[in-house]
């Protein structure tokens, strides 16, 4: 909790425009959102970039943040989210096959495994294990797979409606876990 409030501390500091913040916001959260960027991406270039562009968007929209209206680690995640959306829509949906023959090559697990190791990613981890399969699965296709609704509902063979309903109720038990 103390994070947070630190974070957020931090980006009404970015928001006066304190350049040290953002460099303080970077050094804490680069890890993180690189993963996320990674995992949407698989490129380890494009990821890089899209991380370099959500910390522009960090220092541009900075005043635009509200705490009241969520927490700071996650409106940096959908930041960096949905820039690497765009980015895989430009490029269209090309998915890495992890083949180095092909010169695919796979998710750093480092970046992974920073996030994991760290006490939000513990606490993330933790919540994510108390909700049913169905809400873990959905939110897991479509914060870190990136996948749209209707995407999600195909690959699971299940009504775009329920696949909605799964997702929304998931965030609302992820929330209530995670305050």
């Amino acid at each position: 909790m103390r994070a947070e409030a630190e974070l957020t501390d931090l980006l009404a500091s970015v928001a006066r425009g304190d350049r040290a913040a953002l460099r303080a916001i970077y050094v804490r959260q680069s890890t993180r959102l690189f993963g996320i960027a990674m995992a949407i991406l698989r490129d380890r270039s494009s990821a890089a970039d899209v991380l370099q562009d959500a910390f522009l968007k960090v220092w541009e929209r900075a005043r635009q943040f509200d705490a009241a209206r969520g927490s700071a680690e996650a409106w940096l995640a959908a930041i960096v989210r949905h820039a690497a959306l765009d980015v895989a829509r430009t490029r269209g949906r090309e998915v890495a096959s992890d083949d180095p023959n092909l010169g695919d090559s796979a998710i750093d697990p480092d970046a992974l495994e920073a996030l994991m190791a760290s006490e939000s990613g513990a606490r993330l981890r933790d919540c994510l294990g108390r909700l049913e399969a169905k809400n873990r699965q959905g939110i897991v296709l479509a914060f870190v797979h990136g996948l749209s609704h209707p995407e999600i509902a195909a690959k699971l063979d299940a009504p775009l409606g329920t696949v909605k309903a799964w997702i929304r109720r998931g965030l609302l038990s992820l929330r209530e876990c995670l305050s």
